[in-house]
């Protein structure tokens, strides 16, 4: 299987748009995290705070390695509904969930120091991170 992040993004998107269970919500989830926290990682670059460039570029990382993992899990629940597997259908998106509330939080406060139009790109960050946080304790929920 080929991994999430390694594809292009048209690539990405006919493959969400397969008849298939995975790539589908969790993954698109985690990337739209995943963008989130690079456009926060932009906005802390023009406010100077390299603590906040650090953590978002970590998270962005994290938040796009797990749209591979969700896709990996919801095959293998997919394929042997056990419970360790629903375990890692629910685990995931709750971990995204957690991520995008916490550089949700970070990108309030790059935004908030800022002045020029990059405090746009920040703020889309942050609508984006709410959105995917919502998104994925849904999934989690659904998945329970």
């Amino acid at each position: 299987m080929t991994r999430t992040v390694e594809l292009l993004v048209d690539d990405f998107l006919a493959a969400l748009g397969e008849r298939t269970p995975a790539p589908a919500s969790g993954a698109a989830t985690a990337l739209t995290a995943a963008m989130a926290a690079a456009l926060a990682e932009l906005a802390a670059r023009f406010a100077g705070d390299e603590e906040a460039v650090t953590r978002a570029k970590a998270l962005c990382g994290r938040l796009a390695g797990l749209a591979d993992e969700d896709a990996a899990a919801y095959a293998a629940f997919m394929a042997e509904r056990s419970a360790e597997n629903r375990r890692r259908i629910v685990e995931i998106p709750e971990e995204l969930a957690a991520l995008a509330d916490e550089f949700a939080e970070l990108g309030e406060g790059v935004a908030a120091r800022l002045t020029t139009a990059v405090r746009g790109d920040a703020e889309a960050a942050v609508e984006l991170a709410r959105a995917a946080a919502r998104v994925a304790r849904r999934l989690a929920e659904l998945n329970a």
